[in-house]
């Protein structure tokens, strides 16, 4: 099958840091090159992946995020080309969703964020502009807003687990990973740790003002010896986090589309601590791969809990059903489907 794979333009793939789509989109293009497709990979061109990559731009233009023009440019130029593929599957946004549908070629987009409030109201009128384009989620509760959309099938993330080997020990430490800002709550996770007495190590992005501000008032004012915050870290020093880790808190209070660091988390062999909301009842199986709470505070009961899992069954249950095998597979059969439809309305 020749597949045309259009990630975000505003990370190379895989990223350095931050870019968590950018690391399901490059594993998602070397696993169906492995898998024998003809596959092009539309991305700035300082990306490394075993497709054929097609660039505009030669790095990516990460201080540009926000801006139009970028995306759209990044996304005509598949486009442009779509003759050339039995299947286009988007990765990057809204743009790419109104172009796809000018084209003949089945046009797949994967949602990636949430879809309530603006976003759900510009993926429904997106519905209406291009009916064709066939929708992707990565968990069945980003769908409930929007249940009407034009859904072609549900994707869960993956995740290339030789670069996530697990240490079977327990950590002296609390763990909170993801971005500043209080949907993710690392307010709340120094809450936790503050209860617990646990030291707390927080990383992760603060880019725009919003969470600029927010760590400001909330987070930076609580920080010391024993609540540390060590920003936007590498792949490598996220995992070592994630190894050494007692628990890794993930106390959101939002809709959350998926949430890569749970299953980072378990792959690492260190449980994670997660608030019920989004796709968390989804990702982890309450008692096996993790623990759900209803509200944060209830985690500083919780980490005895915790602490009773097996690393080693963690892993295996992260292998089991986060493996990149099992995304491949999820993605192939939406891809065929998408192809035979085209096909008989032809």
């Amino acid at each position: 099958m020749r597949i045309a794979i259009i990630s975000p333009v505003w990370f190379a793939v895989p990223p350095s840091g931050y870019g968590g789509i950018e690391w399901i989109v490059s594993l998602l293009a070397d696993g169906l090159v492995d898998a024998g497709h003809d596959v092009t990979l539309f991305a700035s061109g300082d990306s490394h992946t075993k497709a054929h990559l097609s660039s505009v731009f030669e790095q990516a233009p990460s201080e540009q995020i926000g801006k139009s023009l970028p995306e759209l440019r990044h996304a005509l130029a598949c486009f442009d080309q779509a003759s050339e593929f039995d299947v286009v599957n988007d990765h990057s946004g809204p743009v790419a969703v109104a172009l796809g549908g000018l084209v003949e070629t089945p046009v797949l987009h994967t949602v990636h964020g949430p879809l309530d409030g603006d976003p759900g109201l510009v993926y429904e009128g997106l519905g209406q502009l291009a009916r064709k384009v066939g929708l992707i989620s990565i968990s069945l509760n980003q769908r409930k807003p929007m249940p009407e959309l034009n859904w072609a099938g549900n994707c869960p993330n993956a995740l290339d687990l030789q670069l996530y080997p697990a240490k079977v020990h327990r950590g002296d430490y609390l763990l909170f990973l993801g971005r500043m800002s209080p949907d993710k709550g690392p307010h709340r996770a120094i809450w936790v740790a503050k209860e617990t007495g646990l030291p707390l190590k927080l990383a992760g992005k603060k880019q725009d003002l919003k969470e600029h501000r927010y760590f400001h008032e909330f987070v930076e004012p609580h920080l010391d010896d024993e609540i540390e915050y060590l920003g936007e870290v590498t792949h490598g020093e996220k995992v070592e986090l994630l190894q050494n880790a007692r628990a890794t808190l993930f106390p959101i209070e939002w809709e959350e589309p998926f949430g890569l660091v749970m299953i980072e988390s378990m792959a690492c062999g260190t449980p994670v601590i997660a608030t019920r909301h989004g796709a968390v009842p989804e990702v982890i199986d309450d008692g096996v791969s993790g623990i759900i709470v209803d509200n944060y505070r209830e985690m500083p009961a919780a980490l005895e809990r915790a602490d009773a899992l097996d690393p080693l069954e963690l892993r295996r249950y992260a292998e089991e059903r986060y493996g990149p095998e099992r995304m491949i597979q999820d993605y192939l059969r939406v891809y065929e489907a998408a192809v035979a439809r085209a096909s008989v309305s032809a």
